[in-house]
């Protein structure tokens, strides 16, 4: 058997792809997962998504869809998690390819459909913003799961629209997607993280991390992002909820605007009209800044005395946990020094490691 996984947001979403793989459909024949390579700015330091062309040793699976294996490459400056994905788990990383807006991902869909004959088609969203209507003030990050929302609706199949950790992206409370959640699939477990917790190490995905961490029993608080949003981890962080797809679609102005869209330059001024603003639009800005700070290195004792007085500052904002990309940002660190600021902080206070978050001593 095969089964088709879409990842709406890219990300984070593609390694709870294959976890929920493992927690549904066990080892029958591995998945195929379309998602985006869209990672953020400590991983690919170019704003925006990346197409074909921004890779070398792509797999062609049909006239409009690549996957990424292990050996491909993004090419320089960008980067991208696709390829060690790959390495480390069972499936096939396709390409979502945004350039040509929701026709173009629509088209890519119905070939892979075509090609594939799956037994059956997933949408998974972590956290739920795919539900957002677009004038949420915490929405940050609206457009991917737009576009695949709305390709999807747009396919002649069945695809069930699938919901993990309500809530656990930081741009929809739980209270304001609860009313829309369906009927509970799974909840996950610490058995079904296994599948992905050599990954979980070094992704540096969020939501996702979160989504393991409470399948895993974490709960409190999670500071994370740039812009320190406090996410509630609770009883709701590791279920799997089904969501009528046609009355997502109904609630995303977003998607509904961009069904008819040829190309992400239109998709981008959708999002700016509806939701007033582009996430790309950030990244492009955050990106100039990140380009003149200067990077100071990593001096462990300096980063030591840092971490003290932020976990100071975070307990008194009722804060349990982190994130290694959020401790990235707050400690002013360049994204290159991710991985050596997690591997100095486990070594050095290992009994703060709540894989895959840091618990606020």
């Amino acid at each position: 058997m095969k089964r088709l996984i879409v990842a709406a947001g890219g990300g984070g979403d593609a390694v709870a792809a294959a976890m929920l793989h493992a927690a549904l459909y066990g080892d029958e024949d591995q998945a195929v997962i379309l998602t985006y390579a869209w990672d953020r700015l400590l991983v690919d330091p170019v704003p925006g998504p990346r197409g074909p062309d921004n890779f070398t040793g792509l797999e062609q699976l049909t006239p409009a869809v690549w996957a990424v294996p292990a050996d491909a490459r993004p090419i320089a400056p960008a980067g991208s998690t696709l390829p060690r994905l790959a390495a480390e788990l069972p499936h096939t990383f396709a390409l979502i390819d945004p350039h040509h807006g929701a026709e173009g991902v629509t088209r890519q869909l119905e070939e892979l459909v075509s090609h594939l004959s799956p037994d059956s088609i997933d949408l998974l969203d972590v956290g739920g913003d795919i539900l957002a209507r677009g004038d949420e003030p915490t929405l940050k990050s609206p457009l991917a799961d737009a576009l695949t929302l709305a390709a999807c609706c747009q396919v002649n199949s069945p695809v069930r629209l699938l919901v993990a950790g309500p809530g656990l992206d930081g741009e929809l409370p739980l209270d304001d997607v609860r009313g829309m959640l369906g009927p509970l699939i799974h909840t996950f477990t610490a058995k079904d993280v296994e599948s992905v917790s050599s990954v979980l190490e070094w992704h540096p995905s969020e939501a996702t991390g979160m989504l393991a961490a409470t399948a895993q029993g974490v709960r409190g608080t999670c500071e994370v992002r740039d812009a320190g949003l406090p996410v509630p981890l609770t009883d709701e962080g590791p279920t799997v909820h089904q969501v009528d797809l046609d009355e997502a679609l109904s609630r995303n102005e977003l998607a509904r605007a961009v069904l008819t869209t040829e190309s992400l330059d239109e998709v981008e001024a959708y999002s700016r009209e509806i939701c007033g603003y582009s996430e790309i639009d950030y990244e492009r800005n955050k990106a100039g800044w990140l380009k003149v700070q200067a990077d100071t290195g990593l001096d462990a004792d300096s980063v030591l005395s840092q971490l003290d007085e932020f976990e100071t500052e975070a307990r008194g904002r009722g804060v349990t946990h982190t994130t290694f990309r959020h401790l990235t940002e707050v400690l002013s660190l360049s994204g290159s020094h991710r991985d050596s600021l997690r591997q100095l902080l486990i070594t050095r206070r290992p009994q703060q490691y709540a894989a895959p978050l840091w618990r606020i001593r």
